[in-house]
């Protein structure tokens, strides 16, 4: 084991025992005290509890879980932000701090960033800034610490600065969670088919990756920015400078919208912010298959008047196109309450094992999605939602596809953020409103030159390998009925779950349209 790893894990190991080994103690002595002297009394006083029935001991155990976790590093500070939107499974008081974590993360001085400024702007670092205010950062996350800059000139900034040393102990951690995945795989293979848990963290990690170099972020900034310029109320940062330790931006107006106050914001405003942030969110995960990774209430700035910006473009997440159409009839079967499309959909995206029961998992989705189908954000929790879903779909040996875990927690940030701004949103409406410029940009997409060739060639194929089913889609776009799901068989037993390689049916279905459309305009 190399030495970092080996390093990493023995550190993990003294924080987490520590932590257990105080949770124990805890325990014990609440039992003996409850045994002695009764059940303890809830107390108004704010030392020793609150009047919502959170005892003092409770509030120190979710602050010694917070600093735990903060201690481990950023890989850790992410899993935290994570289970703080999970209230299926982190009580409420460890939710509450936990949410800290997103941007209120232990702050280290000055003094200890200054070598990395000089280490990537040089040693006349300071002649780039009339001023820079070090005694309270802007921001202090679990990779970085933000702080308000003058440039010359008077034009106010911000610059974004890495924690020292803070690359290695990242992938040191990447390494001991990819090693303990390759474990989990051998020990609990039945799982693990169902489960990857490598293959998910994969895609966790390489979205990732150009958190720890800013360079990458930058890029990340300027691509969005392209991808936002249709939807009025949102910006991004200006990048200004940037290298691998060091990012200045523009700064951005507001607050972040886990502290405004609704009442400063007319209704019609803040309602068409949180619709353009859920809009902006599809498009990058359908149309332009680029999407922020992390958009929690902390990583949106708002004030009224102006157009929100959304900062923090290290974490973002990238979608094949296969898996992006895919993804677009499993959301359009939640928006129509479309249980068993819900599950169909969720099967042909992942993997159907040898031992799978699609009619129970079938049943169990026809139950669940007419519950949050119609629910408003003040009513829905995402992350609860997501967590049903995939319980369900192990416990019938439904595969879930690994991309689901980035999503997943970039959906489950992005209905918080617009929870603080609009909770009356509700999800399936902002989406079926969507729909069509979504189809109208993957018609564009479909009708390119490049891919219309691709696409008549998929049509072709698929004219030899099933003349039916491709007689049964051209019939569809002839009768107006044309949809971007076409249903497959159920994957027999004998082939060991796995789907036969053909193409998707939203490929196909696209694919005959370019086709149709092609051969009309040549005519």
């Amino acid at each position: 084991m190399p030495s970092a790893v080996g390093d990493r894990l023995r550190l993990v190991v003294k924080v987490l025992g520590s932590l257990v080994a105080d949770e124990v103690g805890q325990a014990t002595r609440a039992r003996r005290r409850k045994r002695d002297t009764g059940p303890p009394v809830v107390s108004a006083d704010p030392l020793e509890g609150t009047s919502a029935g959170v005892t003092g001991a409770e509030q120190r155990r979710a602050r010694a879980v917070r600093h735990a976790l903060e201690s481990l590093g950023p890989f850790y500070v992410k899993l935290g932000q994570i289970l703080s939107t999970r209230p299926d499974m982190v009580p409420e008081s460890i939710r509450d701090e936990l949410q800290n974590l997103h941007d209120q993360v232990d702050v280290q001085p000055f003094s200890e960033f200054e070598p990395v400024l000089a280490r990537d702007l040089g040693p006349d670092w300071k002649l780039r800034f009339d001023d820079i205010e070090t005694v309270k950062p802007l921001g202090a996350a679990s990779l970085a610490q933000v702080y308000r800059v003058i440039l010359p000139g008077g034009r106010p900034a911000v610059v974004k600065i890495q924690r020292p040393g803070i690359r290695e102990g990242v992938l040191a951690d990447m390494a001991l969670m990819r090693r303990a995945a390759r474990i989990v795989a051998k020990v609990a293979p039945r799982f693990n088919e169902v489960i990857d848990i490598e293959a998910m963290l994969g895609c966790v990690f390489d979205a990732m990756e150009p958190e720890l170099d800013f360079n990458g972020e930058a890029r990340n900034m300027d691509e969005a920015r392209e991808h936002m310029k249709s939807f009025r109320t949102l910006e991004v940062p200006r990048v200004l400078h940037s290298s691998p330790r060091v990012l200045v931006q523009s700064l951005a107006a507001g607050t972040s919208v886990r502290h405004i106050d609704r009442a400063h914001f007319t209704d019609s405003e803040r309602i068409e912010l949180g619709k353009d942030l859920l809009r902006f969110m599809y498009h990058g995960y359908f149309v332009h298959r680029f999407f922020h990774a992390d958009p929690h209430a902390g990583n949106v700035f708002a004030a009224p008047g102006v157009p929100a910006t959304v900062i923090d473009w290290g974490m973002v997440g990238r979608l094949d196109r296969r898996t992006s159409l895919q993804l677009l009839p499993l959301f359009m079967t939640l928006a129509q309450n479309d249980g068993a499309g819900l599950a169909q959909h969720w099967a042909e995206m992942g993997r159907v094992t040898s031992w799978s029961n699609m009619a129970a998992f079938t049943s169990d989705m026809a139950a669940f999605v007419p519950k949050v189908s119609h629910l408003s954000l003040a009513e829905l929790n995402f992350g609860v939602s997501l967590t049903t879903v995939l319980a369900k779909a192990t416990k019938r040996g439904i595969g879930s596809p690994p991309a689901i875990s980035l999503l997943g927690k970039s959906f489950a940030n992005l209905d918080g953020s617009v929870r603080h701004l609009a909770p009356e949103i509700t999800l399936p409406e902002v989406f079926e409103g969507e729909v069509p410029r979504i189809l109208l940009a993957l018609g564009k997409e479909f009708l390119g030159r490049n891919q219309f060739a691709r696409n008549s060639m998929e049509v072709l194929l698929a004219a030899v390998t099933s003349p039916e089913q491709l007689r049964s889609v051209l019939g569809d776009v002839a009768n107006r009925q044309f949809a971007l799901h076409v249903h497959e068989p159920r994957t027999p037993a004998a082939m060991g779950g796995q789907r036969p390689t053909r193409p998707s049916g939203g490929l196909l279905a696209l694919g005959a349209l370019a086709f149709l459309l092609g051969r009309s305009r040549g005519r």
